[in-house]
C-alpha cells in the first residue's frame, strides 16, 4: 500500500488511452470540492472495480440495517448507528 486518500466525492472523471482517471475530492468548509487524489484504473478493469464497490456498499447497508434492528425503532438511522470499525473479505 502506498498511501491513503480521503475522499467524500468525485470531482472529475475522464478516459484517456484506455485508462479511467477519477479525480477524488474532499468537500471544504465552504462547501466547495477540492481534489484530494486521483484513482487510475485500466478501462477493462473498471467493471470489476465497480462490482466490488457495489458489493461493499451492500455489505455496509446490511450492517446498518443490522445495527438499527439491534437498537430498535426511533434510534439514529445514519452512520452513527454503525459499529466503530469492521472489515470485509478475507481480512
Amino acid at each position: 500500500m502506498t498511501g491513503t486518500i480521503f475522499a467524500d466525492g468525485l470531482v472529475e472523471a475522464s478516459v484517456q488511452h484506455g485508462v479511467v482517471r477519477l479525480t477524488l475530492g474532499q468537500v471544504q468548509a465552504d462547501g466547495t470540492p477540492k481534489p484530494s487524489g486521483q484513482l487510475c484504473v485500466p478501462v477493462v478493469q473498471l467493471p470489476a472495480l465497480v462490482k466490488s464497490l457495489a458489493a461493499v456498499t451492500q455489505q455496509v447497508e446490511a450492517k446498518l440495517r443490522e445495527a438499527q434492528a439491534q437498537r430498535g425503532a426511533g434510534q439514529p438511522a445514519a452512520a452513527e448507528a454503525l459499529p466503530g470499525a469492521f472489515t470485509f473479505g478475507d481480512r
